[in-house]
C-alpha cells in the first residue's frame, strides 16, 4: 500500500496548481515550527511545575521549623523569670531557717523585709510594676469591683477605698487587674 500511495500523491501533486502546491509545501514546513514550539512550552511548563513543588516544600518546611521556634519559645519564655525567682525562693528558705532559731522578733522583720524588697526589686527589674489603685476613681478596665460599700467621706465617692489583690502592669501592659472595694 505504502508504495502504492507515493505515485498516488506524485500524481495528485501533478493534477495540483502551482500555488495549491505551495500551500502543501509550506503547511508541512508551518507545522515543524509549531511542534517546536509545542516542545518548548510544554518543557517551559514542565519547569514551572518543578519550580511550584520545590516552593512549596520550602515553605512547608519553613512553616514546620517557625511552629516548632514558637513552641519551644512558649515553654521556655518564663524561664529567665523563674529563675530570677528561685533566688529569691532560696532567701525564704534562709529565713525560715532562722525563724526557727532565733528569738529576736525585730531581726526577723527585718530579714522578711529584705526578701520581700528583694522580690520586688526582681519582679521590677523584669518590668513588673505595680498599680496605684488606692483614692483613685474607679476604673472598669484596670479594676475589678468586690464590692460596694458608704463612702466615709464625700470626696470618695465613684473612688477606690480599699484594695483586696494588688493590679500589675508588665511592660505597661496590664497582667493583673486590681480587686477593689469601691465607695458609693
Amino acid at each position: 500500500m505504502n508504495s502504492q500511495s507515493v505515485p498516488e500523491n506524485e500524481a495528485m501533486q501533478d493534477k495540483l496548481t502551482p500555488e495549491e502546491q505551495e500551500q502543501t509545501t509550506s503547511s508541512a514546513d508551518a507545522a515543524a515550527p509549531e511542534q517546536d514550539e509545542v516542545a518548548a512550552l510544554h518543557a517551559a511548563l514542565e519547569a514551572s511545575k518543578d519550580q511550584y513543588v520545590r516552593l512549596m516544600a520550602e515553605f512547608e518546611n519553613f512553616r514546620k521549623r517557625t511552629a516548632k521556634e514558637r513552641l519551644e519559645l512558649f515553654q521556655t519564655a518564663g524561664k529567665d523569670i523563674i529563675q530570677s525567682l528561685l533566688e529569691v525562693v532560696d532567701d525564704m528558705h534562709r529565713a525560715e531557717q532562722q525563724i526557727e532559731a532565733a528569738a529576736d522578733v525585730q531581726a526577723l522583720k527585718e530579714g522578711v523585709a529584705l526578701v520581700f524588697s528583694k522580690l520586688k526589686s526582681t519582679l521590677q527589674h523584669k518590668g513588673v510594676k505595680e498599680m496605684e489603685a488606692k483614692g483613685m476613681e474607679f476604673n472598669p478596665d484596670l479594676h475589678e469591683a468586690i464590692t460596694e460599700i458608704p463612702a466615709p467621706t464625700e470626696e470618695l465617692k465613684g473612688k477606690v477605698v480599699d484594695v483586696l489583690e494588688r493590679g500589675y502592669y508588665m511592660n505597661d501592659k496590664l497582667i493583673r487587674f486590681a480587686k477593689v472595694v469601691v465607695g458609693k
